[in-house]
């Protein structure tokens, strides 16, 4: 069966109520060749011949013609392109020549680097050219060999941070002929995690100068709006954009499927989980081989459990051809996993986002995603695993029942147009900032020139590292004061220094995590759900004193969701943009957020089991946000009107935070928010949406820059949603801390409307 001819039957199926919100026809693409390949080290051309490429794609050439020239560059280019040839033929060539230069790769994963390796020994240029993996795993006896003979290291940043650059001395012959670094999957540096990035790369730089070296940045990169951008702020160096793709594509068929609605009220939307079972047991046994992605382990697993079930009925042998893919099976059980789907043993696998990058599992028909992965390029990026070849593929998007997801639906361009999202990290957060500063300093003194590495926050940051202790000046340099080891005093994955660690009592006290303290009120209070490599934790005491958080295996049929209150303090208006009636502004503010209680979440129908409260001590931290200050006269036409002040503006944010991740790339948790009446910094009504790490991400900043899309997109996503009092597709918020109290849909409605009008009005 053809995938139309699939598509035709699930429109005839007795449980299809009309689902298919939208069917995307994208047409096959021819490959745009290159005239000739380039001439290096004999043996590379040589090997090229081998692997069986003859011919270059386009794109292809233009990378290595602007790395040959000296160019830092940066490849922007679909999935299955061709991206590491661009890089892969630089280093090698490298390896090869007289210097016997070096690069350094870089992945986001262990995984990835593992795949990578593979693939450089299918060169088969062993022993001229030595490539290894160092990180965590990497043995202590193979260290030593890896530091002074690999040509090529593939590692990750967080081993880069805590273990090569605080030993630099150690990789000395390394570093004085480190040519390229590359930084693959650019696209999965944002946030919290890519202004840690960013600022090791300025110590990689820092360091590689200290030995002489000036290493030419290479970077792949799903399709982004802004990878040049992204690129500069990562590494501090200006880069060329390859983005126009040469490969060869098959034809694509893209469904946007929307659950049914449910219930007397038709306030809610029928499982993901459910759909998304439905659509793997139906595809499956027609043969077509396919991955369901979900958001969640519990989910990937769930679903399997569901499809099997649907087997069992009728077709018990496909039991056997499925299987669940995530982060908690070893590394041969995933290995194996990856082969069967390869050789077509497997004929679907339902998984995290861990097989959205990089890992090479041959040719599938067709991919289901359980819910909008997040952002635009996550989405093309898993929908990317299906149709490697020229062959046809099918892609299908199952809506959740929240504001974004349902945006979507109604708005197919945001997905099949242009890209509209920009990846964002802050580089100026002066928590990170410092840290790295103390890291730099521990692995050699600072000088005045390095501050322009840093930015010119560094110099006021340095100065308040010196009074605190850390650092001491003498002459033109700063020296690191302390007797440890900095490195490993926070991780690059949070924006705290401290952190808590997770405890497994099922398992002779185990240490088996750590979340940072901003965070652990939220994902390891007393009775929490916390999910770790796959296994499912039920937490049972959290010592705040110790900072320790106790919990033990539990097979359990929900998840939990916190609640949280905020109160908010203005520090600074950086920016303002006056409207009628309306100021939108953004700026530096404290929050003050207390986990009150959580909520039991049935893993099938995301519906609310149990509200359990919590003591817990509030949270002080510094942020950046954006907030709406509303005048007199629009609260008086509000109340005027009928509508709840308080109901309307609480409605009015969680609508707005529920549609931020289409403007800027987040998730609606890296992300709170606080509505009031009546705020004293504002002198009346407000708004405010900040960024839930301390020292901000730059997300709310993005926000800002497109804050008329942004209130543009939570009005619409209110006014066509069916409901009428409120749902969770529009209003209604699953971290709600008032338990979605009060909440004016109505009234939200005429407050966007308000603020729209006197955008235009400008």
């Amino acid at each position: 069966m053809n995938l139309d001819e699939f598509i035709a039957q699930l429109q005839l199926e007795l449980d299809y109520r009309g689902q298919i919100a939208h069917i995307e026809r994208i047409p096959p693409q021819k490959a745009k060749w290159a005239p000739d390949i380039p001439e290096y080290e004999p043996i590379i051309n040589q090997h090229l011949k081998l692997l069986g490429i003859e011919q270059l794609y386009s794109h292809q050439l233009e990378a290595l013609n602007l790395i040959a020239s000296g160019h830092h560059v940066v490849i922007a280019t679909p999935t299955a392109s061709g991206k590491s040839l661009c890089y892969q033929i630089p280093s090698l060539n490298a390896a090869l020549s007289l210097k016997r230069e070096r690069s350094l790769y870089l992945f986001p994963t262990k995984a990835l680097a593992q795949d990578q390796l593979r693939k450089l020994s299918a060169w088969n240029l062993r022993p001229q050219v030595l490539a290894a993996t160092y990180d965590g795993d990497t043995s202590k006896s193979e260290r030593p060999f890896i530091k002074r003979s690999a040509h090529i290291v593939l590692s990750n940043p967080d081993m880069l941070h805590c273990g090569i650059l605080p030993y630099h001395t150690g990789w000395s012959a390394f570093f004085e002929k480190l040519r390229y670094v590359i930084l693959d999957e650019l696209h999965t540096y944002r946030g919290v995690f890519g202004t840690h990035v960013a600022q090791i790369m300025r110590r990689l730089r820092r360091i590689a100068a200290l030995y002489g070296s000036t290493p030419q940045f290479i970077a792949c990169s799903a399709t982004l709006i802004n990878p040049a951008e992204l690129m500069e702020k990562l590494t501090g160096c200006k880069a060329e954009t390859v983005c126009s793709n040469g490969s060869p594509s098959g034809s694509r068929t893209f469904l946007l499927w929307n659950p049914p609605l449910v219930g007397q009220d038709k306030s809610e939307r029928r499982s993901v989980h459910i759909e998304a079972a439905g659509l793997f047991a139906r595809s499956v046994a027609t043969g077509i081989r396919n991955i369901v992605f979900t958001r969640a382990r519990k989910s990937a697993e769930l679903i399997l459990r569901y499809a099997r079930q649907e087997f069992g009925r009728g077709r018990p042998a496909l039991r056997g051809k499925v299987a669940a893919y995530r982060a908690g099976y070893t590394p041969s059980e995933r290995r194996k996993i990856e082969r069967d789907l390869f050789d077509g043993r497997l004929i679907g696998v339902t998984a995290t986002n861990a097989l959205e990058l990089g890992v090479d599992i041959g040719d599938l028909d067709a991919t289901i995603q359980a819910g909008y992965p997040g952002t635009i390029t996550s989405t093309w990026q898993q929908a990317g695993r299906a149709g490697r070849s020229d062959g046809e593929a099918l892609n299908i998007l199952i809506a959740t029942d929240n504001p974004l997801d349902q945006y979507l639906m109604r708005h197919p361009e945001a997905l099949f147009g242009k890209p509209i999202e920009r990846v964002v990290i802050n580089t100026d957060n002066r928590r990170i900032v410092g840290a790295h500063l103390i890291c730099a300093a521990h692995e050699s003194p600072i000088e005045d020139h390095d501050q322009a590495l840093f930015g010119d926050r560094s110099v006021s940051i340095l100065s308040d590292l010196e009074e605190a202790g850390f650092l001491s000046r003498r002459g033109d340099r700063w020296y690191y004061q302390g007797a440890g080891f900095p490195a490993g005093d926070f991780s690059i994955r949070s924006a705290s220094a401290e952190h808590y660690s997770i405890i497994d009592t099922s398992h002779s006290n185990e240490l088996i995590g750590e979340v940072d303290s901003s965070r652990a009120f939220e994902t390891v209070h007393t009775g929490a759900v916390y999910l770790h490599q796959g296994e499912t934790y039920l937490v049972e005491k959290l010592d705040i004193d110790r900072k320790e958080a106790f919990a033990r295996r539990a097979d359990l049929n929900y998840y939990t969701e916190p609640s949280v209150i905020s109160q908010i303090t203005v520090l600074s208006e950086q920016r303002r943009i006056k409207l009628l009636n309306i100021n939108v502004a953004f700026g530096e503010v404290v929050v003050q957020s207390q986990v009150i209680g959580y909520k039991e979440m049935d893993i099938r129908t995301d519906s609310v089991i149990a509200r359990k409260e919590l003591d817990l001590p509030p949270n002080l931290f510094e942020t950046e946000a954006l907030w709406l200050a509303l005048s007199p006269e629009v609260t008086s036409d509000l109340v005027s009107g009928g509508y709840d002040l308080a109901g309307a503006i609480h409605a009015a944010e969680h609508a707005t935070i529920g549609i931020m991740p289409i403007i800027s790339v987040c998730d609606r948790w890296d992300v709170g928010g606080v509505s009031t009446p009546l705020h004293p910094d504002i002198g009346g009504a407000a708004i405010f949406i900040y960024d839930a790490y301390p020292g901000g991400a730059g997300i709310t900043e993005a926000a800002y820059e497109r804050a008329f899309e942004l209130f543009s997109a939570a009005d619409e996503c209110i006014q066509l949603c069916p409901c009428e009092e409120g749902c969770p597709s529009c209003v209604q918020s699953p971290k709600c801390g008032n338990n979605n109290r009060p909440l004016d849909k109505p009234g939200a409605n005429r407050l966007l409307r308000l603020v729209l009008d006197g955008w235009r009005a400008q």
